[in-house]
């Protein structure tokens, strides 16, 4: 992942939005949403499942907070291309992380969403470095491999030693739901059905997990089996497949191409 020079929030807003902001375009082939509507939230939250996948880090990862300006862009034999400004927020404690740019194509094919972001986050990077090492090393040295089940429990609470264990879950469903999303369908985690780690003689760590995926808007709940492999600092592995109410089994695994991110920190070493 290519990082990004240190710079002030306005110098970064104003070199991205020449990036990431559409070009002229033919009349009636754009136009701009509402930062309140479905679509535009939809697509705002598809950038983050990619990017919390991307970065692979637990310590990092990013909820949307309010989409900022959205506009939506027709190309001709491509499909419908979102250009996008948003706020984001930490996805547990719900504070104020920073802000991104990003831009999201939906194709005309099934193909996942080609996604391109940019943020500025105020964490610093060698805080999150340290959290991250922190959970591994609890994660890394058990002598009996971590099981649970109902991550969250039916009140919303989650057990302060299973909280490492959710954090990674989020991360790699990211990567299902960024798959997964399309147009007109988004996906939030609703909860880790169950867990178990499995030892291994290398340094990863090695979970398999059920999760439930909420799907929007057909409320419908999508069951998928997940094994997730991960060290800090080098990239989430994931493998899955998923029991769908109206499709049956989906499977997937690895990384796409033609997607990008990046995140720029306003204190610390760029990620």
């Amino acid at each position: 992942m290519q990082g990004l020079s240190a710079a002030p929030p306005a110098a970064f807003l104003l070199c991205l939005s020449a990036l990431l902001l559409p070009a002229a375009a033919a009349p009636g082939s754009e136009r701009g949403l509402s930062p309140s509507s479905r679509l535009a939230a939809g697509a705002a939250r598809v950038a983050l499942h990619y990017l919390n996948f991307r970065t692979g880090s637990p310590g990092a990862l990013q909820a949307l907070g309010q989409v900022r300006k959205a506009t939506l862009k027709s190309i001709p034999d491509s499909g419908h291309k979102y250009y996008l400004q948003f706020t984001t927020e930490n996805y547990k404690t719900g504070e104020n992380t920073g802000s991104c740019l990003a831009t999201v194509l939906y194709l005309k094919t099934k193909s996942p969403p080609v996604v391109n972001i940019k943020c500025m986050q105020s964490k610093d990077q060698q805080q999150i470095q340290e959290e991250d090492n922190s959970l591994y090393q609890k994660l890394r040295h058990q002598t009996k491999p971590i099981t649970g089940n109902n991550i969250p429990d039916s009140h919303g609470n989650i057990e302060p030693a299973l909280e490492p264990v959710w954090a990674l879950a989020v991360a790699g469903s990211s990567y299902i739901m960024w798959e997964k999303s399309r147009e007109n369908m988004g996906y939030f985690m609703a909860q880790v059905k169950s867990v178990k780690q499995w030892i291994r003689r290398d340094d990863f760590i090695e979970f398999d997990y059920t999760v439930l995926l909420h799907e929007i808007p057909t409320q419908d709940i999508i069951s998928c089996h997940m094994r997730l492999t991960w060290l800090p600092g080098h990239p989430l592995k994931v493998k899955y497949f998923c029991a769908s109410v109206n499709h049956g089994l989906e499977d997937g695994s690895g990384m796409e191409s033609g997607s990008a991110a990046g995140v720029l920190h306003e204190k610390g070493p760029n990620l």
